[in-house]
C-alpha cells in the first residue's frame, strides 16, 4: 500500500483539524479544480461541503500526502461511501499534472447551510492556505439561494 494524493477543500484545509485526523499527512501544495464549484448540502444548519461541475468555476484546494492509515481516518470521518464517493482527477501541482482523490457528495442531498463552527473551520483553512474567502461566502449565498429556489 503506498502513499496517495488527496485534494481538500472542505473543513480538511484545517491544518489544526488534519494534524489530529490524519498526523502522518503532509501537505504537499495548493491547487485548483477547474470547472467545478464549491456548495455546502445536508441538514438545514449542518450542512457540509461538497464540489459540483460548474462551468467557468474553480475551487481551491491544499493537496495533501496521505498513507493508507490516513485514508481509513478520511473515510470514517467523510461517511465513505454512504455521504461521500471517491474520484480521483487530475490537478495542476508544481507545475505537473497529477491524479489525487477526492471526496464529493452523494447525489440526493439538499442544498443548506453548514453551522457557523464547521464554517469557521473552513475559513480559518482558507486563511492559512492563502486562498481567496470570497470563494467560501459565494458558497454559502450559493446555497441558500439555491435552496429557496428549491423550496418555492
Amino acid at each position: 500500500m503506498k502513499n496517495k494524493l488527496y485534494l481538500a477543500y472542505g473543513s480538511n484545509l484545517n491544518l489544526k483539524q488534519m494534524a489530529n485526523r490524519c498526523p502522518t499527512a503532509k501537505v504537499v501544495g495548493a491547487s485548483q479544480i477547474n470547472d467545478h464549484r464549491l456548495l455546502f448540502r445536508g441538514a438545514h444548519a449542518g450542512a457540509v461541503a461538497t464540489i459540483e461541475p460548474f462551468k467557468g468555476g474553480n475551487v481551491p484546494v491544499l493537496v495533501w500526502e496521505i498513507t493508507p492509515v490516513d485514508e481509513a481516518a478520511l473515510d470514517r470521518y467523510e461517511g465513505w461511501p454512504f455521504l461521500y464517493r471517491k474520484e480521483t482527477i487530475k490537478v495542476k501541482l508544481g507545475g505537473k499534472t497529477v491524479k489525487a482523490m477526492v471526496y464529493i457528495m452523494n447525489d440526493g442531498r439538499p442544498l443548506g447551510q453548514p453551522s457557523c463552527y464547521y464554517y469557521s473551520t473552513i475559513l480559518e483553512g482558507y486563511k492559512s492556505a492563502g486562498f481567496d474567502v470570497e470563494i467560501l461566502r459565494k458558497a454559502t449565498t450559493d446555497s441558500v439561494e439555491s435552496e429557496e429556489v428549491a423550496n418555492e
